[in-house]
């Protein structure tokens, strides 16, 4: 099953995340939270992206999911070979899609995919 690493510049808001994408999408998935950084405060840790990463690979690969800004440079350091991915997508509506399509069991193009078409979603 295809991983899930929400990456944000707080903790408090990558976990926030995490129990919502959970909430929404069922707990299928396996997803993880990476924020913050080691030492408790506001930015990106590629050690915690490591890490999580790690901890959602099924070997089907991982999507990473960033928040904005530098996170996402943080993120593609991670990048592997197209097995591990950085998605360009809103944060919560694109963890939410991917997250619905990997708890599924979809590969890892389709999972990206589905976190990618959360870019078109209207709000009203």
């Amino acid at each position: 099953m295809v991983g899930l690493v929400l990456v944000s510049h707080s903790a408090a808001l990558a976990a926030e995340a995490v129990a919502l994408v959970r909430g929404i999408a069922g707990e299928e998935a396996p997803v993880a939270a990476a924020g913050g950084t080691l030492d408790g405060g506001l930015g990106t840790s590629v050690d915690l992206i490591e890490a999580a990463v790690r901890g959602v690979d099924q070997g089907d690969g991982v999507v990473l999911i960033p928040d904005l800004g530098s996170s996402v440079l943080t993120a593609r350091l991670l990048e592997d070979d197209g097995r591990v991915v950085v998605a360009d997508v809103p944060f919560v509506e694109g963890a939410i899609a991917a997250a619905v399509v990997a708890g599924a069991g979809a590969p890892l193009a389709d999972v990206l995919a589905a976190a990618e078409e959360a870019r078109t979603y209207r709000k009203l």
